[in-house]
């Protein structure tokens, strides 16, 4: 399942060198090692890749609309209001069903589509020229990791290593025989069995169209120079060749999805830090308004976050874990307990108390009252004389006035 580089098996994360083998001969054979490129150690963004790859499969898109007379083709005109039907637009003349009938609407049977498209839609999309880049080499760097590239599907069983790295050799190779054999060889051949097998029929009506037929992506083969490689892969089921110079995103990423299974060439292998630099030194051949080209870089140089917080310089200086919590109290209405009432207002109690008494002295007073007056006894409460003649007086002086 993808074997580490020969130089540092155990090294998973460094991976210095990559194993070239020979294209020659009928036997997988370990030729030399060579470094690995700094663009396989780019960081994987399946989001910038998702996103470059929606935009680019844009590009391809041919203009299609519907006819511009379609729906229109038969002469209607509304019978206006008072008919006790809609205003939509009805056919013309007698004689048959279809007189009568709406028309025009896109809620009509037989008539336009609602927004009928046009062909000077927006059908193709600009992508920043740095966001293709990136994703470009996310992408290749994601087919260096075996665990995405079995996820997307490719059969990398039986292979010696990934990525697959053969000698130049391989670029002058012009036989299909040769190619297969070789394919055969470095056990990447599962791989193109699987896509002769998903060979189905497509669904829907792009099988009228010359797209019968659909099958999974094969390996990808990277060249330099075109010495008759092209003409030995281009018949091979799901096989597809790019250019180094011009690696694609739609190719190293069908899909937008990650983990593309390629096949270098190692003349094509040794040219990526040209073209991409590394983590330390710019793209010698790639510019941009005449700034060379730089890998881009993880935000993060250890993403291992559970060991960031573990380590002894950030538990050294955060606070010491908290053991247990405070048992939580019952709260209790100070208004029908007195013990909380007393405890937040000491003089409660000896104002309830003078309370009860003024209230019970009071209910005392007035029944007494009530009682003397029964026997008639008690004050009358007629109005005084005094205060009847002195309001007499003031409205006598307020009617003179």
């Amino acid at each position: 399942r993808g074997r580490a580089p020969r130089a540092d098996r155990g090294a998973m994360a460094a991976r210095p060198t990559v194993s070239v083998f020979l294209a020659e001969g009928e036997e997988e054979k370990f030729s030399h090692s060579v470094k690995l490129p700094g663009v396989f150690l780019a960081p994987v963004r399946p989001d910038v890749v998702h996103q470059v790859h929606t935009g680019l499969a844009k590009n391809k898109r041919q203009p299609y609309c519907v006819n511009k007379y379609a729906g229109k083709s038969v002469s209607a005109a509304s019978w206006g209001t008072g008919r006790a039907v809609s205003r939509i637009p009805r056919v013309q003349g007698g004689g048959t069903h279809r007189s009568g009938q709406g028309a025009f609407g896109n809620m009509c049977r037989g008539g336009r589509m609602f927004a009928p498209t046009k062909q000077w839609r927006k059908w193709h999309q600009k992508v920043n020229i740095t966001q293709r880049r990136y994703a470009v080499a996310s992408a290749l760097a994601a087919s260096a990791v075996p665990a995405l590239v079995m996820a997307r599907g490719h059969k990398i069983d039986n292979l010696p290593e990934v990525p697959l790295v053969v000698s130049s050799a391989l670029e002058k190779t012009s036989k299909t025989a040769a190619a297969v054999a070789l394919l055969k060889k470095m056990g990447a051949y599962a791989d193109v069995d699987k896509v002769v097998a998903s060979k189905t029929m497509r669904a829907g009506k792009g099988k009228m169209r010359n797209r019968r037929f659909v099958q999974r992506r094969g390996p990808l083969v990277v060249y330099e120079k075109n010495e008759g490689i092209t003409r030995a892969f281009r018949n091979i089921p799901g096989v597809e060749l790019a250019c180094v110079d011009s690696l694609n995103l739609l190719q190293l990423a069908p899909g937008g999805h990650l983990g593309r299974f390629c096949i270098w060439t190692e003349a094509a292998f040794k040219k990526l830090d040209a073209l991409f630099g590394t983590h330390t030194k710019p793209s010698t051949l790639k510019t941009r308004h005449k700034t060379a080209y730089r890998l881009p870089q993880l935000q993060m140089r250890n993403s291992d976050l559970s060991r960031l917080i573990n380590s002894d310089e950030i538990q050294s200086v955060v606070n010491a874990p908290k053991v247990g919590s405070q048992p939580r109290k019952l709260k209790r209405n100070p208004l029908k307990v007195p013990e909380v009432m007393e405890s937040l207002n000491p003089a409660a109690a000896a104002a309830k108390k003078r309370a009860t008494e003024k209230q019970a002295a009071d209910i005392k007073a007035k029944e007494k009252l009530r009682e003397s007056r029964r026997a008639g006894k008690g004050p009358s409460k007629a109005v005084p004389k005094e205060r009847r003649e002195m309001k007499a007086s003031f409205l006598k002086q307020m009617i003179a006035d």
